[in-house]
């Protein structure tokens, strides 16, 4: 009994250590691999060079209050180009250390051009004022387009000349001792004291500003203002102040808007 006991837990020992054997070895004949271990990728022999950081753009340049001097050209070239004109280019009075009073673009106009039924013809300036080409431009314009047309209209005769001061002067206004510098301290106002109607020789009259003879030349003097004050950023004269009693004064001065014109 007890040897065929022994037999039977031999016989069990060999199959479980049979089965422990068929586990632990390689299945269907094959070779048993080592297991994969996962690594991280190779370092490289050099890093690639970083993209270089651009450069902060430099700031914007400040804009300058002044035209530019291939605008000041171009207004020059314009006028001189225009027949009847007599126009010239000049060097501003004020002292190299009166910066303030640099005018931009200087001209001495001596005469403009105006349109006529009978042709062209001339509006002397006497004497001949220095301002802007800027305020030049806007005084032809003027002078074209208003003025004549008013004095054919008045006189039935066309208007010759303009007897004006005031051009460019450095000084503030109203010829303080302090404030704020006057546009005539860059050019940009002229001063009108009397319009000459027709020819002085041949019964012409000059209208003066202060002292108008008769309703006529009322009547002229108002159109007159009420015509510059769509031309000119400023208009003053008779009943404005006392400095400006006996002259039409009218400028170009900048402002915040075209719109916000003094006329008084």
């Amino acid at each position: 009994m007890r040897k065929r006991w022994l037999m039977r837990q031999g016989g069990c020992a060999v199959i479980v250590a049979a089965g422990l054997a068929s586990i632990g070895g390689p299945a269907g004949g094959r070779e048993a691999r080592p297991a994969t271990t996962l690594l991280p990728p190779p370092r490289p022999t050099s890093l690639p060079a970083a993209a270089p950081i651009p450069a902060p753009a430099p700031p914007a340049a400040p804009v300058s209050a002044e035209p530019a001097a291939t605008e000041g050209s171009a207004c020059l070239r314009i006028l001189t180009g225009m027949a009847g004109n007599q126009i010239r280019p000049a060097v501003p009075t004020a002292k190299p250390e009166a910066e303030d009073c640099r005018v931009v673009d200087a001209v001495v106009v001596e005469a403009l051009a105006v349109r006529t039924p009978s042709g062209q013809a001339q509006v002397r300036l006497l004497p001949p004022p220095t301002v802007s080409c800027e305020l030049a431009r806007a005084i032809s314009l003027w002078l074209d387009t208003s003025l004549q047309p008013l004095a054919r209209g008045a006189f039935t005769r066309e208007l010759t000349a303009l007897r004006v001061g005031g051009g460019h002067e450095c000084r503030r206004r109203n010829r303080q001792t302090q404030g704020q510098l006057s546009e005539h301290a860059t050019g940009r106002a002229l001063d009108i004291f009397a319009f000459q109607i027709g020819d002085e020789k041949q019964g012409g009259v000059a209208v003066s500003v202060e002292r108008p003879n008769g309703l006529e030349q009322v009547r002229f003097l108002d159109a007159v203002r009420q015509s510059a004050c769509g031309a000119f950023m400023t208009v003053l004269g008779p009943g404005s102040d006392a400095a400006h009693a006996n002259h039409l004064h009218v400028d170009i001065q900048q402002r915040r808007a075209a719109s916000s014109r003094f006329c008084q």
